[in-house]
This record gives C-alpha cells, sequence and structure tokens, in this order.
C-alpha cells in the first residue's frame, strides 16, 4: 500500500520506538524476534511477514535508528541481528592514536556498511520505506535536537524547499543517529539546490544525547499534533488519539545504572563528572520518556520505573480510563547483577553486557533480550491491535 494511502487511511495506527544503546541494540532484537513471531502466527504465519505490515511509524535513536529504519524496508529482525553479528566488529574500528583524543572509532566502516544495507542512493522520501520512519540526532551546529521524520506532509518535506529533508541519503541519517561523542566522529550533512547558489552544512552527532534516547513520546506528539503535519488535507492533520486508535510499542536496549555506594563528595571532582554527567542526564530523559507514556497512555506492560512510582500498569493518573491518549507497553532490562537474575541469566556478567561497544558480548546480549521476551512479551498485548 502506498505510504500515502497507508498513513491517510482511518482506522487504528500501530508504533513502534527502539531506544538508543550501542550494540546493547541485540538486546532489543531479541525482543522484536519475539513480537514478529507472536504477529506473525495473528496473520496467518506467512513466510514473507515483516513488522513494516503490522507498525505505521517506527522510530529509532542511534542503534535504534539502525534498526528502525531496517524494519521500515522490510527487513526481517533475523536479517537485522545478522548485520550486527557479521558487521559489529567491522564496524567498531579503532581509531588511531592521535583520533583517540577525540573519538575511539573510524566512522569510514560504519559509513559504508551503512550504504550496503540502506543504498547508497536510498533517500529519505524513498517509496522503499514502507513506514513512517522517525530518526533522531542532535544538530551540534544549531545546538538543537533535531528529530527527523519522513512525513510527506511536514513542513521541511515539501519538495519546493532546497533544502528538502526527503532527499538526504538514508544511510546518512541513520549514520548521524549513530555518531555517539567520544565513540565516533560527527557527520557532516549538506543541503544545497541544484545550481548550489544556497547551502547549509550541519555537524550532527547522536540522537541519545538529547531527551529523546528513547524517543516513543517524540513519536507519538509527532504522530498526532497538527503542526506536524501542516501540509496535510484538512481533516487529515494527524492521527486520532485514543487506547483504541493507537498502540505505542516502546522497546529499550538495557539500563545499568551506575550506583555509587560510599561514595565520597570530595571524589567529585572534573573527570568523575565529566564521565558520569552524560550519562545520567540520557538514563534521566530516557526515563522521562517512558514515565510520559504511562501517564498519557494506558500502560498494559513495564517494569517498576522506582520505588516511588511503581510500573504505573493500569494506572489512572491524572486521566481517567476513557481519558487515556494510547494504549502502552514497554519491554526492557535492567542490566545489574539483580536484573540479570531476575530473568534467569545468573550466568551472565553484568560487566559483559553493560558496554555499549562490546561486540564479544553479542550471544550474552540476545540471550538476555530473549529472556525478556519470553518472561514479559504477552499475545493480549497485541489483542486490540490485531494484524490486518
Amino acid at each position: 500500500m502506498p505510504k500515502l494511502e497507508r498513513i491517510s487511511k482511518p482506522g487504528p495506527k500501530r508504533l513502534l520506538s527502539v531506544d538508543g544503546g550501542g550494540i546493547r541494540g541485540v538486546l532489543s532484537l531479541g525482543i522484536l524476534r519475539r513480537i514478529e513471531a507472536i504477529l506473525k502466527a495473528q496473520s496467518g504465519g506467512r513466510g514473507d511477514f515483516r513488522l513494516c505490515q503490522y507498525f505505521d511509524y517506527i522510530a529509532g535513536t542511534s542503534t535504534g535508528g539502525i534498526i528502525a529504519a531496517g524494519l521500515s524496508v522490510g527487513m526481517s529482525v533475523d536479517e537485522i541481528l545478522t548485520f550486527y553479528r557479521e558487521a559489529g566488529a567491522q564496524m567498531f574500528v579503532k581509531a588511531n592514536l592521535l583520533r583517540r583524543l577525540r573519538y575511539k572509532f573510524e566512522s569510514e566502516p560504519l559509513a559504508e556498511k551503512l550504504k550496503e544495507v540502506f543504498g547508497a542512493s536510498t533517500n529519505f522520501g524513498s517509496d522503499a520505506i514502507e513506514t513512517l520512519l522517525l530518526l533522531v540526532m542532535r544538530n551540534a551546529t544549531t545546538d538543537s535536537p533535531w528529530p527527523l521524520s519522513n512525513n510527506p506532509y511536514a513542513k521541511y518535506n515539501d519538495p519546493q524547499r532546497y533544502d528538502n529533508n526527503l532527499k538526504l541519503p538514508l544511510w546518512q541519517l541513520v549514520r548521524a543517529s549513530t555518531a555517539a561523542p567520544t565513540y565516533f566522529p560527527p557527520e557532516v550533512i549538506v543541503l544545497r539546490n541544484e545550481d548550489r547558489t544556497k547551502e547549509k552544512q550541519f555537524v550532527f552527532v547522536d540522537g541519545g544525547v538529547t531527551m529523546y534516547n528513547n524517543p516513543a513520546f517524540q513519536m507519538f506528539l509527532m504522530a498526532t499534533l497538527e503542526c506536524y503535519w501542516p501540509r496535510a488535507p484538512r481533516g487529515q492533520q494527524g492521527w486520532s488519539t485514543g487506547v483504541d486508535k493507537l498502540l505505542i510499542v516502546s522497546v529499550g536496549t538495557g539500563t545499568s545504572p551506575a550506583v555509587q555506594q560510599g561514595l565520597d563528595p570530595d571524589d567529585m571532582n572534573l573527570l568523575f563528572n565529566a564521565t558520569t554527567i552524560p550519562s545520567a542526564l540520557m538514563f534521566a530523559a530516557l526515563s522521562q520518556q517512558d514515565v510520559l507514556c504511562r501517564v498519557f497512555g494506558n500502560c498494559l506492560a513495564g517494569d517498576p520505573l522506582d520505588r516511588e512510582l511503581g510500573s504505573l500498569v493500569a494506572c489512572a493518573g491524572p486521566l481517567s480510563e476513557g481519558q487515556k491518549l494510547f494504549a502502552y507497553v514497554r519491554y526492557n532490562a535492567e542490566l545489574t547483577r539483580e536484573g540479570l537474575d531476575a530473568i534467569g541469566c545468573k550466568d551472565i556478567q553484568p560487566e559483559a553486557v553493560q558496554k555499549l561497544d562490546s561486540i564479544d558480548a553479542i550471544p550474552e546480549l540476545l540471550e538476555v533480550g530473549t529472556a525478556v521476551a519470553e518472561m514479559k512479551i504477552k499475545q493480549d498485548h497485541f489483542a486490540g491491535f490485531p494484524p490486518i
């Protein structure tokens, strides 16, 4: 079904969000593989079933951007998993000693792998992308988060604009979203008109350093607010809300809170703050997106957020049950000793699966994701939104 027809068609819409988290995206794939199997069975067991046939909008940040883009172009979860297994070590190529003062890995190997998967000439507006797709990055030039969607009705996707985002290469936007500071160098993207009389150059880094490392609630806003659909026909400027109209599935890459028992205040020097504050802010932002989804949506599944809030599953909050804006499920794992033990992964060492660039831990990450899926995903989570 053509994208315009699909996004304009009335009826329930299904949205999928995948967090950032480096190689820990493999954990997400373990969860997504179970979701794919459930929905495939519900759709009649078709061998060619893909998640892009079920979800109408897919969002991802950083490694989640790779997964989201792969799913949106019709890849199966196993095909994306093969990409991580085979290309993981080739993507994380150590930079030379001088460059390591700025970043740890070279950019070109990752760029070449992304070109292989998505095609060097596939742009953001390509018909090869079968769903609405949201990729999150940070524009260091403008000092602002850039959640980019291929929504044809978006303001900056107007074909009349020389800086039309739909003309940008898909692989390059994915690369920009994965340019984690200290891990990879930034991605430079140039927008220009045909005769090169107008030009804009932007420097992008990983969207994980914005408020949208978990892009679930931002995706909801971009799917429903009229201001994100300014060029749509009257009456079609945003999808309708309601627990029977929108389903949001949010998939994490694992959390690893760095508990500092017995921390001495005198230890909190400049180096300590430089190495701990970024991850603390990212974790807080990720959690806040999750909280917003659980408060404004009807949360069907999710781990406890903290000791005060609990899980907010079936919690009315400020909205009554009839006022909830969407149905919501959240699948994730805590990569601590206690968290791994709780899902039956007692033989996996937390240190092995907590790092963002631990290629050797791919089997263990997949095992964790599979354990999460088997324990936490229920078929009735999707009962209100069966495959078409």
